[in-house]
């Protein structure tokens, strides 16, 4: 009797098995790209001038998708710690997306802890420029006169931008009115009004619109311009139409629109 041993190919290949990838980094990544496109497509909605509550709204809810990318990214980690599949990249791209979507909230959020519920900054706290009550101006601010603003806040408001102050100008006030023409331009602020220097107190006075930089909601700006001697004083008033808090916004506003009218002011000098 014969017997015949079974043989084996030597070519034959080893069969690998991949370790599949982890669902929830893959649903983190997925959530986070979503997140993005919503952003896009706030940030879109905003520009266009829609409705703010509609634009928060939305702006809102790519938040809560940013968050859900990262505790999905958390899950991750921990499967593919203890069951070693795959998904690290992934992973790493999902989490990074959801961190800088989440970069702006974070910061607002600590501005909103730091400083004053506060919407309204002025560099006369004491009297701050009244807006104006004409036809055009009430058009243009959509009917809307800004309140005064409480006392108690005003102080609080001195404490937390030291550097809000009144802008002096070592020029007429004529010239200090065109100087303030000029810098809100170069802040590519919509001049509303525009009153020059005189009549029986002779101040002069400006309304302005400002749009804000990320979701270009308006805000609404008055600014007096009163004549000394030698020199003019100037004062803004910036007052955010949008929500009780505006996380240092309008201060930083008044800052970069008084380092503006020093440079125009220094430059017509010359």
């Amino acid at each position: 009797m014969v017997f015949f041993l079974p043989t084996f190919a030597p070519d034959m290949r080893r069969i690998i098995i991949e370790e599949p990838y982890s669902d929830s980094a893959l649903w983190s990544r997925r959530l986070a790209l979503f997140a993005a496109a919503v952003v896009g497509v706030g940030l879109l909605l905003g520009r266009a001038g829609l409705d703010p509550t509609a634009v928060l709204a939305v702006i809102g809810s790519a938040i809560v998708i940013a968050c859900l990318a990262v505790l999905c990214a958390g899950a991750a980690t921990v499967a593919i710690w203890r069951t070693g599949r795959k998904g690290v990249g992934v992973l790493l791209a999902g989490s990074l997306l959801a961190a800088l979507l989440l970069a702006y909230p974070a910061f607002l959020a600590v501005q909103a802890v730091r400083l004053p519920v506060l919407n309204d900054v002025s560099t006369d706290v004491d009297d701050p420029p009244a807006f104006s009550l004409s036809r055009k101006a009430l058009a243009a601010r959509d009917g809307i006169v800004p309140p005064s603003v409480p006392a108690p806040l005003r102080a609080e408001q001195a404490k937390a931008y030291p550097d809000v102050q009144p802008i002096f100008l070592d020029i007429d006030g004529d010239e200090a009115f065109d100087t303030v023409l000029r810098a809100a331009a170069a802040r590519h602020w919509t001049i509303v009004e525009a009153i020059p220097p005189g009549g029986r107190l002779g101040l002069g006075h400006v309304d302005a619109i400002a749009h804000g930089m990320v979701l270009g909601f308006p805000d609404d700006i008055a600014i007096r311009i009163t004549p000394l001697a030698g020199e003019t004083r100037i004062d803004v008033r910036s007052v955010s139409r949008i929500g009780r808090h505006d996380f240092g916004a309008n201060a930083r506003r008044i800052e970069a629109f008084t380092d503006e009218l020093n440079t125009e002011a220094e430059a017509n000098s010359k």
